[in-house]
């Protein structure tokens, strides 16, 4: 008898039976919890204080309430439909120009400006940047071709070791339910296309480390934000929907890739939720209220959303839809970097001022505390008096630049390498002559001299940091395509030797020669730049030539 066929959606649903659904967390219950206790805190015991904080709050309010009805004019969602079709160069055209650019930083403004085209650039990181939505309809289904393809999607799913859930996700969003389907193991092409044809979406988590087109445009662009690029790939079947409304703590470029989807976005449902520190769980579509965007995104169009707006994007009958979203500034607010001030600031105070080292008050866990908050004591007054003071203080003890240095280790971490161009390739210690010939080694040896030129090999490629023992020099020449598959790179500099490093970063994009290093000595400058040539930080002007072979009679 002939066994009947299940697809790998049904061999999921029946494997899935016997689980008890997730858990849903108490999103809002628990935010509105900790706001009566923060109340509570700060209760009656310190009226004066409340008081003055309330009429603070209420002037406040009044301001964002005016601010926002001027806003409210111009603060609409963004869209740019052209009449006729929007030119211009391919991305491979593109790609091949940035590599005649000889400045890293103008190479990742000019991708940046094509990504968003019309749009200029200055006003969108003014008027739209962490503000509002913007939609880009172009006419023109192979502005972003070669970014991306199904095709190479199948490629990837045949040729790589992709693994479900941490590669790729397996996902539906079916009558208000979003479910991921993933199974264990390696995600092949018989079980993937299986999944999409019955009606389940497909996400591949980090193209960067598949795709060298995806990996050279964010290594670009992560020079532009100053920030981690990322990227996932989104491929939905036809009359389909794969993910939830929801709100993402990332700001969002959709790039509409192949096929068509609709989407709807949302404002942010209260103050609390502009710009979360967060993404949020799935919302019900009772929850989320009308879209201030109600749009179709068709190949070669651009959908970009701040952190924090609702968005659910739903496939038309008649195509499937294949975009990529390209992510950055997650985890980059200032306060993320307070969070490395403050606590740093706190020790220096306590090491060099006396005040913040005085003993607390006698019995003060007698009138302080949450137990003894509704108590009206004018020891609490002067208790939240001094916290007070000392706060306004502890400025004077921020070691800023130490904080943004961490801040700048995080981002290095983050960072993919560059992919290089042809002539940086040609004149880094990735293109050396050095190879093995003819059944021995040739072109051993290639020396810098005091007049070989020299310089950083990108503008954000490495960066002085100091943990306050030692300075180390980060850099990201030699990161893996694999977010954080290594640990940060980075090795110590010699403090005489910190000036000369610091000079050939700031120098960029110049050349200079190696005898214009600041460093005591002739040995010193050439040690410091064969060091940086063999990391693959610095390249040369031209390429190194290797010392001519003494022939023995």
């Amino acid at each position: 008898m002939e066994s009947k066929h299940m697809s790998a959606f049904a061999l999921y649903q029946s494997l899935q039976l016997d689980l008890s659904p997730p858990v849903k967390k108490p999103f809002q219950r628990v935010q509105v919890e900790v706001k009566k206790k923060k109340k509570k805190v700060n209760g009656s015991a310190a009226v004066s204080v409340n008081q003055s904080r309330a009429k603070r709050k209420k002037i406040r309010n009044k301001l964002l309430k005016a601010a926002n009805k001027e806003e409210s004019k111009k603060a609409g969602p963004e869209i740019t439909q052209e009449e006729e079709s929007v030119t211009g160069e391919s991305l491979d055209a593109v790609l091949t120009e940035l590599t005649k650019v000889n400045n890293s930083r103008e190479r990742a403004s000019k991708l940046f400006q094509w990504l968003i085209k019309p749009v200029p650039a200055k006003s969108f990181f003014r008027e739209t940047w962490e503000k509002k939505p913007v939609f880009v309809q172009r006419k023109n289904p192979d502005y972003y071709k070669g970014l991306f393809s199904t095709a190479e999607f199948d490629r990837i799913l045949r040729e790589e070791n992709v693994q479900y859930g941490v590669n790729l996700d397996i996902t539906s969003y079916v009558n208000g339910k979003r479910e991921t389907h993933n199974p264990p193991g390696r995600a092949l092409p018989f079980t993937v296309w299986d999944f999409y044809e019955s009606g389940c979406s497909v996400r591949l988590l980090n193209p960067q480390a598949f795709s060298s087109t995806v990996w050279n445009m964010l290594s670009i662009l992560q020079e532009q934000f100053g920030s981690m690029a990322g990227a996932n790939v989104y491929l939905t079947p036809p009359g389909t929907q794969g993910f939830a409304p929801h709100y993402d703590d990332i700001e969002a470029f959709v790039v509409q890739l192949e096929g068509k989807k609709h989407w709807r976005v949302y404002s942010p449902r209260s103050e609390d939720e502009v710009l979360p520190v967060l993404s949020s769980p799935n919302f019900d579509q009772a929850e989320i209220g009308k879209p201030i965007l109600d749009v179709v995104l068709e190949a070669g169009d651009l959908l970009f959303f701040p952190r924090g707006f609702i968005h659910q994007g739903i496939c038309l009958p008649d195509a499937h839809s294949l975009h990529i979203t390209i992510s950055s500034y997650q985890k980059n607010s200032w306060g993320d970097l307070l969070q490395k001030v403050i606590p740093a600031a706190l020790e220096v105070a306590m090491e060099e001022d006396v005040e913040f080292r005085r003993g607390l008050p006698l019995g003060y866990l007698t009138y302080m505390g949450v137990q003894n908050s509704d108590k009206e004591d004018q020891r609490r007054v002067k208790f939240l008096s001094r916290i007070e003071n000392l706060m306004k203080r502890l400025p004077n003890y921020a070691p800023v630049d130490a904080a943004v240095d961490q801040k700048a280790r995080e981002f290095f971490h983050d960072c993919l390498p560059p992919v290089l161009t042809p002539d940086e390739l040609a004149t880094s210690v990735q293109g050396a002559p050095s190879r093995w010939e003819d059944s021995e080694v040739k072109d051993v040896g290639v020396h810098i001299t005091t007049q070989t030129q020299i310089r950083m090999l990108r503008a954000g490629c490495a960066r002085l940091c100091s943990d306050g023992d030692a300075v180390h020099l980060c850099y990201t020449t030699d990161n893996s395509r694999v977010y954080h598959k290594e640990e940060l790179k980075s090795f110590e500099i010699q403090t005489e030797l910190t000036d000369a490093v610091e000079f050939l970063i700031h120098s960029y994009p110049n050349f200079v020669t190696v005898e214009s290093l600041p460093c005591d000595s002739v040995q010193e400058k050439i040690a410091l730049a064969e060091l940086l040539f063999e990391k693959g930080i610095i390249h040369t002007a031209e390429p190194l030539q290797a010392p001519p072979t003494v022939q023995s009679h």
